[in-house]
């Protein structure tokens, strides 16, 4: 009966236990790393979509029993963009898993802007990081209202398509495009060798991560009297596989269509992708059709070697509404420029087409030395009537950029050494003509135009004792431009003009003191040097501007960063007085062509201050995210010395800037994926004349979006959004002709608008 009773009984249990036996388990496992830093994240909480857990240790590695259903594992750390990974056969033990950081979380994020991959608590300098996240809490029609979002950088759309960026004042010079910021796409330049930037032949979706370095304090990237913008392309994580294609309309003809792909491996990380834009526009002649392809791999050959490849192709086509004056602005801003030269009977548009191919090679020799160079060449071809006259532009360009890094000992005191150089050449062929009506007319002016700049640069960045960082760093640069007018109608004949702006020591001195493990404190001292840009010496109707002179200033700033109350609040204030002297200064004359002078020297004081607090942030809640951040900016710039025409304006404040700029911002999301974004914008009022007789009043405008974020079965992800912009209605110009002739000042900005779409992903 015993031996009956314990059959039983072992029948029974073997019955119990059955699911548990037959429920197989399978070890997952891997390393969680710092996208930016490659260095191994610690305490990083994985989670299985069938419930087991696991967190990282010193090293980064995890490793955990999971059911055989298993098929994704989400992996969340506080200050990084969470992932999600989808497990398959043969790709479960030896995961690389590479975190994004979030710039809300100072300790954490890692700068690659001075090319020593320092956290930003240890990095002596202004500088902003708009992450992924930030960029995609809005339309992504433009960059335009995630930019506006960062203290001291105003960025303005004259017209759909057509940008300015500002920088502590360097719009000053800036009557249109991108100027006196340098610019790098994947730390290939971007930024041409005559000075200028086509910025609207990106799409706002090739971007992922944004550095913004303020003034003349980026010395490795050249001297440049404003800023150097760093912009870094969407990367899978190791083990993604994902398509995905969206689309989104809004009001006024809005129109966007997306499809990418992307991958990413131990070997490589491709990203494929396409964006087509297209919007009727809010005013007359306003009209957009932009296309861009991106072919961006990273290729992973060695331990010690990284190749790495861009692909650029635009086809871009917008409409140029014109500026208007006051009254023509209260009474309909909707209008495009009227008269003889009116936008529409002109069809004052942009036609350009461009081609940019970048290579860059990264190689570690040791643990010590290690070299990044890069070679790239553009091709763009611009056919663009303008109100008063019709040019047509051919541009080719080659250019390369090299930098090595050394880690080394100055006695018992860690240093590392970054020194290189770049180079660039470029060659336009320039035709401009009369406009009749949209079509070429007459033959003006016929100009071939070569530019060649470059610099050297070194910077040495020491570790001293109490936990003081000292940096030490230089350029020398020089810029060269050829004109050859092979024919002029009008006036002189033909003839050659070289200008050499003679080579420029511009040195930088910054020295960063880590106050504790969560504040910083910094004091730097830099100098700038900006020649003018091809543009603003042959202008567009064909004059010659042989007087004018580069830019020359020093940079003096201090700042404070850090983060406290359990790293829930995070904060950075710096304040700055630069001194420039023989600013360029931009009019217009009778015909609307933006004309450059020297003026005296200004003298541009401010304060930046960003700062976000976190109230929740809780990955396995039902509440994951409340967030309140905000930005204000003070700038007191003023002419110091400034006369013209037996008029003084010295005293005067800049034109084109505001005195007070702030932005708020909140953000929620739920376990369920539902999430809300709302943006608040104050600008104050702005002079648009030397004198400082006509400003633009100022505004307050409120943007939200809202939407839905879910994954679907293992392969599935889904997005569903709607938003709104404006929704204060206010009338107001984002992006002023300052100088105007006529008047002609205002850009009008669309009133309330409306915006949906959805985003469909599959994970393969």
């Amino acid at each position: 009966m015993k031996s009956l009773s314990f059959k039983y009984t072992l029948s029974f249990l073997l019955c119990l236990l059955m699911p548990q036996l037959l429920l197989a388990q399978l070890l997952v496992a891997g390393q969680v790393i710092d996208a930016k830093s490659q260095l191994p994240l610690n305490g990083v909480t994985i989670t299985a979509n069938t419930g087991e857990q696991s967190i990282s240790n010193a090293a980064g590695e995890f490793s955990m029993q999971v059911a055989e259903a298993a098929s994704a594992i989400t992996v969340v750390h506080l200050g990084y963009t969470s992932s999600s990974v989808v497990l398959r056969a043969g790709n479960r033990t030896n995961l690389r898993i590479l975190l994004q950081p979030s710039a809300a979380s100072l300790q954490e994020v890692v700068v690659t802007g001075y090319e020593s991959n320092r956290p930003l608590l240890e990095t002596a300098g202004a500088i902003s990081i708009l992450s992924d996240e930030e960029i995609r809490r809005f339309d992504e029609r433009s960059l335009v209202r995630a930019v506006n979002t960062v203290p001291g950088v105003r960025m303005d759309e004259r017209a759909p398509a057509s940008y300015r960026i500002s920088i502590r004042g360097s719009t000053l010079r800036s009557p249109y495009g991108v100027r006196n910021v340098k610019m790098y796409f994947n730390g290939i330049p971007l930024t041409e060798a005559n000075g200028t930037t086509a910025l609207n032949l990106l799409d706002a979706s090739n971007i992922g991560n944004i550095e913004i370095l303020k003034g003349p304090t980026a010395s490795i990237y050249g001297a440049g009297t404003g800023g150097t913008i760093l912009l870094e392309p969407k990367r899978a994580n190791v083990g993604e596989q994902q398509v995905q294609v969206g689309a989104t309309a809004g009001s006024y003809g809005f129109r966007r269509y997306t499809a990418t792909a992307s991958s990413g491996t131990e070997k490589s990380n491709v990203l494929v992708q396409y964006s087509r834009q297209q919007y009727d526009g809010y005013r007359e002649q306003s009209a957009v059709d932009r296309q861009v392809l991106l072919i961006s791999p990273e290729f992973y050959i060695s331990d010690k070697q990284t190749i790495a490849a861009n692909i650029i192709y635009t086809d871009l086509y917008y409409e140029l509404p014109g500026g208007l004056t006051q009254e023509q602005f209260e009474e309909n801003p909707r209008q495009a420029r009227g008269g003889m030269f009116g936008s529409v009977r002109q069809n004052a548009s942009m036609n350009q087409d461009g081609l940019n191919i970048g290579l860059k090679h990264e190689y570690k020799f040791s643990d010590d030395w290690s070299n990044t160079t890069s070679l790239y060449t553009i091709s763009r071809a611009i056919d663009h009537p303008f109100n008063t006259d019709y040019e047509r532009n051919t541009n080719q360009e080659v250019g390369g950029r090299t930098s090595f890094m050394h880690r080394s000992h100055i006695g018992s005191l860690p240093t590392t050494y970054t020194f290189g150089g770049e180079y660039q050449r470029g060659f336009q062929a320039s035709r401009t003509y009369d406009n009749n009506q949209g079509r070429p007319d007459s033959l003006r002016t016929d100009d071939e135009v070569t530019a060649k700049t470059g610099f050297v640069f070194g910077q040495a960045e020491l570790e001293l004792p109490q936990e003081f960082i000292l940096t030490l760093a230089m350029s020398l640069n020089d810029t060269r431009y050829e004109f050859t007018r092979l024919k002029q109608v009008t006036g002189q004949g033909a003839y050659e003009y070289n200008r050499n702006f003679e080579a420029v020591f511009s040195p930088r001195v910054a020295l960063l003191k880590k106050l504790t493990d969560k504040v910083s404190a910094y004091a730097s001292v830099s100098s700038g040097f900006s020649p003018p840009t091809e543009e603003e010496i042959l202008t567009s109707n064909g004059v010659l501007n042989e007087v004018l002179e580069a830019e020359k200033g020093t940079n003096y700033e201090v700042g404070v960063r850090g983060y406290a109350l359990n790293n829930r609040l995070s904060f950075d204030v710096v304040g700055f007085y630069f001194r420039l002297s023989e600013t360029i200064v931009s009019r217009q004359d009778i015909s609307s062509v933006a004309v450059f002078r020297n003026v005296g020297s200004t003298s541009q004081k401010g304060v930046e201050t960003a700062v976000s607090y976190n109230f929740l942030r809780n990955p396995v809640g039902q509440l994951r995210e409340l967030k309140l951040w905000g930005s204000y900016t003070y700038n007191y710039f003023r002419f110091k010395e400034y006369q013209r025409d037996g008029e003084d304006f010295s005293g005067n404040r800049l034109t084109g800037i505001a005195p007070h700029t702030a932005t708020a911002g909140l953000d929620l999301a739920t376990q369920l994926g539902l999430y809300l974004n709302v943006t608040v914008n104050y600008v104050d009022e702005i002079p648009l004349t030397d004198e400082n007789t006509v400003f633009a009043d100022e505004y307050l405008v409120l943007g939200a979006r809202a939407g839905f974020r879910r994954t679907l079965g293992r392969h599935w992800g889904l997005e569903v959004f709607a938003g709104a912009d404006n929704l204060t209605d206010q009338k107001y110009s984002l992006g002023n002709d300052v100088n105007a002739f006529g008047n002609r000042f205002f850009q009008p900005a669309p009133n309330r608008n409306y915006y949906g779409g959805l985003t469909l992903q599959y994970r393969l």
